[in-house]
């Protein structure tokens, strides 16, 4: 075992403090907590670069909307944070971006709807085409996300105008179209039934009278 001197009174053969084993001067609780730190900080940059592969498929033309969990959410507010410390605008325009993306495919309600907002700020500012195709596809795909359709489907109508054959708005926009025939099927079968259940109610009454 490796061994160093005492820096005080006489010479001892002392365990390396270094040494995370059953030896060590660390409490093997530390050890442990310690072990759990890197194994979290090894899936915090696990889950960090599948989302940043997940936005360059996005893109570049995969053909899924994915969902984005809490941690890659606030990893990505960590990158905003440290950007407006002195950062340059295009950095912080990306980071914002991001943000933007992480939110809108978030699974929770409040995020997809701070995600809009900060989309419908970012058109009004300076843009080249590929950022506005990209803005208006994210957009498109916070109000899908939310429900709200035919506003995703406007959006995605517009992203085409800029982009005819982007694979990724054409797959957002079969989806949207898909989802509205669908809900508009279910709602014929819901008003069918309301309107059975009235006639038949009146013709039971008109039984009873009789």
């Amino acid at each position: 075992m490796q061994t160093y001197p005492s820096q005080v009174g006489p010479r001892k053969n002392l365990p390396c403090p270094c040494l995370f084993h059953k030896h060590s001067f660390f409490h093997p609780n530390v050890s442990i907590l310690f072990s759990f730190l890197l194994f979290r900080v090894s899936l915090m940059e696990a889950k960090m670069a599948k989302f940043f592969e997940s936005v360059g498929n996005f893109f570049t033309g995969g053909d899924q909307i994915p969902w984005c969990d809490r941690d890659i959410i606030a990893g990505c507010e960590r990158e905003v944070a440290e950007a407006n410390k002195g950062s340059s605008e295009e950095l912080k325009s990306e980071g914002m971006m991001r943000l933007s993306w992480a939110l809108v495919h978030s699974r929770q309600p409040e995020d997809v709807q701070r995600g809009i907002a900060m989309l419908e700020a970012a058109l009004s500012s300076p843009s080249n085409p590929l950022q506005m195709r990209e803005r208006l596809y994210l957009l498109a795909v916070g109000y899908y996300r939310s429900g709200d359709y035919s506003k995703s489907r406007q959006l995605v109508e517009k992203c085409l105008e800029i982009a005819p054959d982007w694979r990724q708005a054409l797959t957002l926009k079969k989806s949207i179209e898909d989802r509205i025939t669908r809900d508009g099927v279910i709602g014929i079968g819901i008003a069918a039934t309301a309107v059975g259940l009235v006639a038949g109610g009146i013709a039971a009454a008109l039984a009873r009278k009789k």
